[in-house]
């Protein structure tokens, strides 16, 4: 994969080779691709999950053995499917796409061998059982398009494997951090909650009935009984480290950009990059000072006084919010603006149908962020895909719920619209399952994917969504410059020892973050690795790639088409977008 290093390093320079077409689809490509349905096929057997998360309804009745010894065998699988490829498939006959699909693949699988032995799950993090517990059982009821009492029959013999994974995660988990037993806690009564009633309302049925009844009481004595289990015996012993260290955070970023970028370049680009969206706010700050504060001086032009002009502006345009109750509602209502301006602006086709619901997270999905959006799996692309908005939790005080309401206000509920949603991840993902390569579609790549979302949020305000509302804009910057200091918190936090308050003071001070969203931040940079950092990394190359090409057309350059262009190669590492855009 050395060959296309250089050209994320020029993308990133802004200097973007051309290239030549890519060659015919050949014989050893359709090799490639029954192989790889043949793989795909295995997998799907042996986790069903996996499967479920696809689109693939084969085996939604079962859930998978996590026991020791089945993940032994993910291994051994892994490391067999390297040595098939390499005896097999000869790259040198297969088409530019093809070889493509052969490097993400064989990527694929040397991450998961090296995430297996430097940064095991199912050892250290108990969240990761409660997918099994309650993601496997929801996915059925939203994002799947067979008959309902098919999916009602399948959720009651997936609930029945319920005990084992709580049996799994009892035998499996070693000496956890006490952030994500913390977390994994919370979930597990979110979940409890789910299969004692929410349960019949998703699936559409009469509370208390049958075929769910029986297994969901069954399900519900064994996550009990697991919740007493994370209170009282794995939180007092989870004393593990969560901080992942610099070499082992270095390889992992390196495996999850797939950029050709090292750590230690990624922390100063961005370090570069905050010092300039910086002056950017600044500069629309001073535009709004003299009517949100009339008659006051603005604060004196250096770093402190740039940074309580910027603070005292957001803190006052943060009182235009809503109410907690309406939170996903007026998530909902940012929707039909943003599209009619798409369309009218040409900038790219929507999809059509639209399938892309706002919904309220579950309860056993929150505690990460605020808002997720999970597309509609690929081998299913006619389900729904859930923009999901969470809520201020019922125990929160008013001063917290307050905080978040001014954290997420009325301009930043568009921002995070256009990021989730259209044009950025519903959008991009509804295009990426219309991409031929089954590869691209099941190995897809998080930097692309984040990347993307974050590269239209200004794109969006720069062609003239909002009329130049410059409260839309700086928050729009405010945003940004959140994936930019997300970058720089994922490497001091695991690499440098930067404790809570040192990220709390770099959130609040340079990221013009409320404490309470600072604190759910640092929360998050300690339940993940690496994943913060693939907004930047990714918003970079789109951000580059498109004003490289838009110089070489020059007055030819046709925005929506450009976009279409980027998204019609599938979301695949950013590193191959030069190679594959002209």
């Amino acid at each position: 994969m050395s060959r296309v290093v250089p050209l994320l390093l020029a993308l990133l320079a802004g200097a973007v080779p051309m290239t030549t077409p890519a060659a015919q689809p050949a014989a050893e490509d359709a090799r490639l691709a029954n192989l790889f349905r043949s793989y795909l096929d295995q997998e799907f057997a042996r986790h069903p999950l996996f499967a479920t998360q696809q689109g693939n309804h084969d085996h939604d009745d079962r859930l998978d053995d996590l026991s020791p010894d089945a993940r032994k065998k993910d291994i051994e699988t892994a490391r067999a499917m390297l040595a098939t490829l390499a005896k097999e498939i000869d790259s040198k006959k297969l088409s530019a796409d093809g070889k493509i699909d052969l490097e993400i693949w064989t990527h694929a699988l040397n991450y998961a061998l090296w995430s297996a032995e430097n940064d095991n799950r199912f050892e250290y993090d108990p969240r990761v059982y409660g997918e099994y517990v309650s993601d496997s059982v929801f996915l059925l009821f939203t994002q799947s398009t067979l008959p309902r009492g098919r999916n009602v029959a399948n959720a009651a013999k997936r609930i029945t494997f319920i005990p084992k994974v709580v049996a799994a995660a009892k035998a499996g988990l070693k000496n956890p951090p006490k952030e994500l037993t913390e977390v994994a806690s919370r979930r597990n009564r979110g979940a409890i909650g789910f299969f004692e009633k929410e349960i019949y309302a998703v699936a559409g049925e009469v509370p208390g009935s049958e075929p769910l009844a029986t297994p969901c009481k069954a399900a519900v004595a064994a996550l009990k009984e697991y919740q007493d289990w994370l209170e009282k015996e794995l939180l007092p012993k989870s004393t593990g480290e969560w901080r992942l260290g610099k070499e082992k955070f270095a390889r992992k970023l390196e495996l999850e950009l797939d950029a050709g970028l090292s750590a230690d370049d990624v922390l100063k680009l961005a370090e570069v990059e905050a010092d300039r969206v910086e002056r950017e706010m600044w500069y629309v700050a001073k535009q709004l000072w003299a009517k949100l504060f009339p008659g006051k001086p603005v604060p004196p032009d250096d770093a402190d006084g740039r940074r309580l002009a910027i603070r005292l502006v957001l803190d006052e345009l943060g009182k235009d919010h809503g109410k907690p109750q309406d939170l996903v509602a007026d998530a909902r209502k940012t929707v039909d603006k943003i599209k009619t301006f798409i369309r009218d602006k040409k900038i790219l086709t929507l999809p059509d149908p639209d399938t892309c619901k706002v919904v309220e997270m579950p309860e056993f999905q929150r505690g990460f962020s605020l808002a997720y959006l999970n597309p509609a799996p690929p081998l299913d692309p006619k389900a729904d895909s859930l923009y999901a908005v969470a809520p201020p939790p019922a125990d929160w005080s008013p001063e917290r719920v307050e905080a978040l309401l001014r954290e997420y206000n009325s301009a930043m509920l568009q921002v995070l619209t256009i990021h989730e949603a259209y044009p950025g991840h519903y959008v991009q993902l509804a295009y990426s399952n219309r991409c031929p390569s089954l590869v691209r579609k099941v190995l897809y790549s998080g930097t692309f994917a984040e990347g993307w979302a974050v590269y239209t949020e200004q794109m969006m305000l720069d062609q003239g969504y909002g009329d130049g509302d410059l409260s839309l804009r700086l928050h729009q910057l405010k945003f940004y410059q959140r994936a930019v200091i997300n970058a720089i918190l994922d490497h001091k936090m695991h690499c440098d020892n930067m404790s809570d308050d040192d990220a709390k003071s770099l959130l609040m001070g340079r990221g013009f973050q409320t404490e309470a969203e600072a604190v759910g931040k640092v929360s998050r940079a300690k339940q993940s690795s690496t994943q913060l950092s693939t907004y930047f990394v990714g918003r970079t190359a789109f951000y580059r790639l498109r004003q490289e090409v838009q110089r070489r057309q020059g007055a030819a350059f046709d925005l929506g088409k450009f976009h279409e262009a980027v998204l019609g190669h599938g979301t695949l590492p950013v590193k191959y977008l030069p190679e594959l855009v002209r």
